[in-house]
């Protein structure tokens, strides 16, 4: 029998198969590539659609920070003068051009009350928020995953409700609330943390621990409670799934399947959560760091609130829409390497 039309029939296969291969990886990289694309375009839009929904807000508050620099006394003269000073004097369209150019440059403008560029600002306040948000989800991702699988693997029993009671308390609680709760128990009554103040790490682990520790569990303890009730459904619902079922028909442990078969897909909607959730800890810090009196970036821009410097506003919520977006990018492409058909949703096939 001849051998040479075999071995040319079985490379003929190898290279009609790696030339699938090829194509498959060809066709998923395009499809990475364009789903990173529609990703910035879409971040793009929604940026620009913020920031002038934000500079029209602003401008149609009753009063403006002349007002405020002035006060309710000072004469028209002086008023319309500071008002041109400002550029306050202009149409709206032309003042609106002018702060998305110079924001596209990386300048926010001045502070009229605190005279500091508003970048510099939010450069030194950032830091402190950026610590408690970390701080916050590293506490609410090692509570609520051990609840939520527990809840799942105990379903309909007392630690099921217990967890499950826990996760609406904490959905429904405030965090001025939680915050004052804990300022109370460890403050007043313990003695055992400072009850407000906040230091960096360079002045000491264990005095910067002290003054972390509530501002962190404020903002983590909603955050958990929202990332429990994920993580239990998602669970319970790998578990009812075909496969799960036919690995316990061929005896393998209750152990290997809700850890290594269980776990890991059960994880994937869970991360989209966390990554979800935790653009919304940017809101909460807002109100944890007046309470505690940290000078992160939301009580920067609650005291801009109160003073009227609209540079400080206008820059703050831009930030905070930026790293909201920035976060949700990352784990859309994170998403999308783990779920390929995220990613080829949008790209036809050949």
């Amino acid at each position: 029998m001849p051998l040479a039309p075999f071995f040319q029939s079985g490379y003929a296969g190898y290279q009609h198969r790696s030339g699938d291969r090829y194509e498959a990886a060809l066709r998923g990289n395009k499809g990475m590539f364009r789903y990173i694309l529609r990703r910035i375009y879409q971040m793009i839009v929604i940026l620009v659609i913020v920031s002038f929904v934000v500079f029209l807000l602003i401008q149609l508050i009753p009063g403006d920070v002349a007002t405020a620099l002035l006060g309710e006394g000072a004469s028209e003269k002086d008023y319309q003068l500071l008002r041109e000073k400002l550029g306050l004097d202009r149409p709206i369209y032309i003042r609106y051009l002018k702060w998305a150019g110079s924001m596209l440059r990386g300048d926010l403008g001045h502070s009229v009350i605190n005279k500091f560029p508003v970048t510099q600002l939010f450069a030194q306040r950032l830091p402190y928020t950026i610590q408690l948000a970390v701080c916050g989800m590293i506490l609410a991702i090692v509570i609520s995953i051990p609840l939520g699988i527990a809840a799942a693997l105990k379903q309909n029993s007392i630690i099921d409700a217990s967890i499950r009671g826990f996760s609406t308390f904490g959905t429904a609680m405030p965090n001025f609330w939680l915050g004052l709760i804990l300022i109370l128990i460890f403050s007043l009554w313990l003695r055992w943390l400072p009850s407000s103040g906040m230091t960096s790490l360079s002045s000491g682990f264990f005095k910067w621990l002290a003054r972390m520790i509530m501002p962190a569990m404020t903002i983590g303890i909603r955050f958990s409670a929202i990332v429990v009730r994920q993580t239990r459904a998602a669970f319970l619902e790998i578990l009812r799934a075909d496969y799960i079922r036919t690995a316990r028909a061929k005896g393998v442990s209750e152990f290997s399947i809700n850890y290594k078969h269980v776990l890991r897909n059960a994880l994937i909607p869970v991360i989209t959560v966390i990554g979800l959730q935790l653009g919304r800890l940017i809101g909460g810090a807002v109100v944890t760091e007046m309470i505690f009196q940290v000078p992160g970036m939301g009580s920067l821009i609650a005291d801009a609130v109160f003073s009227r410097d609209i540079a400080v506003i206008q820059g703050g919520v831009m930030i905070a829409t930026l790293g909201v977006l920035g976060i949700n990018f990352i784990v859309d492409i994170v998403y999308g390497i783990v779920d390929p058909r995220v990613r080829t949703s949008g790209v036809k096939s050949r």
